[in-house]
């Protein structure tokens, strides 16, 4: 079959290319792949900014059915519409498997980085990481439940926001526009910021209940920085209150610098959270079950997966908002 792979380290050599479908183990289950979201880190992985273990396909965000199952596997799972968390195989032997943070376990492979991902017709993934797709969300859409799931991880495990807060989001992309949907389910009032370029975003942003405008200085109860820029980063440092909260959800995927004296001198409590765990997802389901969190609006286009380079271009330069590849 089709599909886009990272073929070697370092920037670019991100081509399409004939691989052999993966064959199942016991556990495991084939997704026929409905959509896989473009990622930034995808976009990092092919400027050679994201660690990865070449020749693999890439793409992590996948929605799809299970056609197929491996040995062990309940035979429910055939024909179902899910999602899947993203990694492949942790050790389940360090201190951080054991305690649950697998997705910190520094022998984690994960799909579309260490292990074939989801842009092509389809995926194996183990069983155990599958959830099914809420009733009511479409097939394309719930791609986007993996960057929900990661959100819920930085703003939820533990909650970071309390009913009543003033929230500030940084960067109106994808992960910001979950991320301000996931503060107002939580009772926040939310702000989003963009640069003049995020005209349209702040416009979808303001569908879900917040409201687009300035960063004044030390306003805000928690600062949710989504935009993985230094100056994102700057300015959500700057309008945090003394004794608030910055967390940072965007990848910058270079160094950047910071004047992390506002840590110390406002006494901030940092966070983040990388990738997902079990419980940020199954509160990601939960938001969608209960219509807390909406994912249609935030898919601006899928394209064919041999229109990959327009997608990636396109996110690049800020058009749309969520776009998602599909081998069909």
């Amino acid at each position: 079959m089709e599909a886009l792979r990272k073929l070697r380290s370092g920037a670019g050599s991100v081509e399409l290319a004939e691989v052999d479908p993966r064959t199942l183990e016991p556990m495991t289950v084939r997704i026929a792949v409905a959509a896989t979201g473009v990622c930034g880190t995808d976009l990092h992985i092919e400027a050679g900014e994201y660690p990865t273990s070449p020749p693999v396909t890439m793409g992590h965000e996948i929605s799809g059915t299970v056609v197929e199952i491996g040995e062990a596997v309940p035979a429910s799972w055939v024909g179902q519409p899910v999602v899947c968390e993203t990694f492949y195989a942790t050790c389940e032997r360090c201190q951080w498997c054991r305690a649950g943070q697998r997705n910190l376990c520094p022998e984690r492979r994960s799909l579309g980085s260490h292990v074939d991902g989801g842009f092509a017709a389809s995926v194996v993934v183990p069983a155990r990481n599958l959830h099914r797709v809420p009733d009511g969300v479409a097939a394309t859409a719930a791609a986007l439940s993996e960057p929900l799931a990661c959100v819920c991880h930085a703003l939820l495990d533990p909650a970071l926001i309390d009913a009543g807060d003033r929230v500030l989001i940084t960067g109106p992309g994808p992960m910001g526009l979950l991320a301000a949907q996931v503060a107002r389910a939580m009772g926040a009032a939310v702000t989003t910021v963009g640069l003049a370029s995020d005209a349209d975003r702040l416009t979808v942003a303001e569908q879900f209940g917040t409201r687009s405008g300035t960063a004044p200085e030390g306003e805000y109860d928690v600062v949710v920085e989504c935009s993985g820029s230094g100056g994102g980063a700057a300015s959500a440092l700057a309008a945090a209150r003394r004794g608030g909260r910055y967390v940072q959800v965007g990848v910058f995927g270079r160094d950047v610098t910071i004047d992390f004296n506002a840590v110390l001198l406002k006494e901030l409590t940092v966070t983040s959270g990388f990738a997902s765990t079990p419980a940020s997802w199954r509160r990601a389901m939960s938001l969608l079950s209960d219509g807390h969190v909406r994912l249609e609006p935030l898919v601006s286009s899928v394209l064919p997966l041999r229109q990959w380079r327009t997608a990636f271009d396109d996110l690049r330069a800020g058009r749309g908002l969520k776009i998602a590849l599909s081998a069909d």
